[in-house]
């Protein structure tokens, strides 16, 4: 059976919306017949999602920025007001400037604000009423592997997403320990999916990348399983080798290795025994 909160005149929300894994989850959802208010910037994209997403059912298009608090609070009032209490939450929105551990501040910033206290402000402006209410409820947060085996490369986005991580546990935690709740919270943690945010100039999807609604599909499977780690692949990455990468980065803690060994010359060797092993 899919998760309870994904039937019929059920309302979702899904920051992010207007593109990538948000769109491709709007679809679904509406397809099962939710009600699907999809939150993104304005602009002719958030126009054009909603005249798509129009077509399929009830959606309600908003105009917000997720990095504000009280943008959030404007889009629950928006939801509520027009198509009633929110069933299921999908803190989707996030971007992905290069950083450098030395910054600048305005961009760490931008991807704070965004991608970590999106989720967390989008969580706790709809998470207690969605409690509350004592109705079977659904939270997913989008983490991202890079917040588990932290890579070299984009430090700020790493920090975000391994923070969203962290949440959405102790989230998860609160949830279960609730007397009577009925929500449950969930997180996202996509592989290589071919969105505006990853194409970086490509107009054709790499074979390596799954589509976002391959990437939905995954998760709503797992949502069947009850899983709270939706841990997906890609068509270059399978499961085992995702599982081998993040316990050789659980291990440079217990071996007392160097931070991010497997990216370090003196271990590539033994990653690569780890690996196949």
């Amino acid at each position: 059976m899919s998760h309870p909160a994904l039937k019929s005149r059920n309302v979702a929300v899904i920051t992010g919306g207007a593109s990538g894994i948000g769109l491709a989850a709007a679809k679904r959802f509406l397809s099962l017949g939710l009600r699907v208010a999809i939150a993104d910037l304005p602009g002719e994209r958030l126009g054009a999602a909603e005249r798509e997403l129009g077509a399929l059912g009830v959606a309600l298009a908003v105009a917000a920025d997720i990095s504000r608090k009280d943008e959030i609070v404007r889009l629950e009032t928006i939801v509520r007001d027009q198509l009633g209490p929110v069933d299921v939450l999908m803190n989707n929105a996030g971007i992905q400037p290069g950083t450098d551990v030395f910054g600048p501040d305005d961009v760490w910033s931008a991807i704070l604000d965004t991608n970590l206290l999106g989720v967390i402000h989008g969580t706790q402006i709809f998470g207690p009423g969605m409690v509350a209410r004592g109705e079977p409820g659904l939270i997913i947060n989008t983490g991202s592997k890079q917040g588990i085996t932290t890579p070299p490369g984009n430090p700020a986005y790493n920090v975000a997403k391994a923070g969203v991580k962290a949440y959405t546990e102790a989230l998860q935690h609160r949830l279960r320990n609730t007397p009577n709740c009925q929500t449950s919270a969930h997180l996202l943690i996509p592989g290589f999916v071919f969105t505006g945010l990853t194409a970086n100039g490509r107009v054709e999807k790499p074979a390596a990348a799954w589509t976002p609604e391959q990437t939905v599909d995954f998760m709503l499977e797992s949502l069947e399983r009850g899983d709270f780690y939706i841990l997906c692949p890609d068509n270059d990455v399978p499961r085992a080798l995702d599982e081998k990468r993040i316990l050789w980065a659980a291990g440079d803690i217990v071996e007392n290795r160097p931070p991010l060994s497997r990216w370090h010359k003196d271990y590539a060797g033994a990653f690569e025994r780890f690996a196949k092993a």
